[in-house]
């Protein structure tokens, strides 16, 4: 089902009809998602907003924009938080660990000289592969640099990466729990939500106060990765009970309802003689010319 065809049979469906009976009813009747004092949201069973009245919701993490209701459904036991790991994550080195990197002792008086001969042969070379004499003639083609890329190469160069474990958290839905419903006190207001989960899905539909704040009482539940330290024990250990992948026993590459025609034919690469001699002599013109030029 599209999102849009989704998010049109919700609000029809949270909205209750006019001829609703209201005479048993505290409070404003009958009620709607529309209403300003009321915010509607269809989660999944992970927390993620599907539908809201925000489009800027959609996609995010609910505890991100509802801290408050998010920490009183986990402590309900609505939801609940299981930890996950990244075992290929890549994380910042701090300021302290690039330094000491590059910080080397001076075995010897010649150690600076070997470094330096080592720096001009590399930058030669470097040159040597990135020299061309026929964009000497075509001066249009070289840019100037400006000062904004200049400072986002040095800010990128400055991030340096190093491979990390990394724990971030994940919440579950408790399918045992159908319906709940309860009141957070926030200083001078009240927030009331009541959350109850669709039939034949793993959906929920969320109403919440939406006129009472809470930000500051709780703060919002983000799901941000955190690197795990280890001591030299534990990384060792860790390292010896990772297995090492092994292939299927069986090979399943044929299905019979699969269509051989339908895959590409890309099993080996041709060379095209003919733009081969094409660029080749292309080059050696432009040589040519750049050298009578210089002459």
């Amino acid at each position: 089902m599209a999102l849009d065809l989704l998010e049109t049979r919700f609000w029809a469906t949270a909205k209750q009809p006019n001829d609703t009976d209201c005479s048993n009813t505290e409070g404003i009747c009958p009620l709607t998602c529309e209403a300003m004092d009321l915010a509607c949201y269809l989660i999944d069973s992970n927390a993620f907003i599907i539908i809201s009245k925000e489009k800027s919701h959609v996609g995010r993490f609910f505890g991100e924009v509802d801290g408050s209701v998010m920490a009183r459904l986990i402590k309900m036991a609505m939801f609940k938080r299981v930890s996950l790991y990244d075992y290929q994550a890549m994380c910042k080195m701090g300021g302290h660990s690039a330094s000491s990197v590059c910080v080397r002792p001076l075995l010897s008086p010649f150690y600076g000289l070997a470094a330096a001969l080592k720096w001009f042969l590399t930058n030669f070379l470097l040159f040597l592969l990135e020299f061309n004499i026929c964009g000497l003639w075509h001066s249009d083609r070289f840019a100037e640099a400006k000062p904004g890329f200049k400072a986002s190469a040095q800010k990128k160069k400055g991030d340096i990466l190093q491979p990390c474990d990394t724990e971030y958290p994940s919440f579950v839905y408790e399918p045992s729990i159908k319906e709940t419903n309860s009141l957070i006190k926030c200083g001078r207001c009240q927030k009331m939500f009541v959350t109850q989960a669709v039939p034949d899905s793993n959906l929920l539909m969320l109403v919440v106060q939406a006129d009472c704040d809470c930000s500051r009482q709780y703060p919002a539940i983000t799901m941000e990765p955190k690197e795990v330290k280890y001591n030299a024990s534990v990384k060792c250990d860790r390292m010896k009970s990772q297995k090492v992948r092994r292939r299927p026993e069986s090979c399943h590459a044929y299905h019979p309802q699969e269509n051989a025609k339908e895959c590409g034919d890309a099993s080996q690469i041709y060379l095209s003689v003919s733009l081969f001699l094409t660029c080749l002599t292309a080059s050696f013109t432009c040589l040519k010319a750049s050298t009578l030029v210089f002459r």
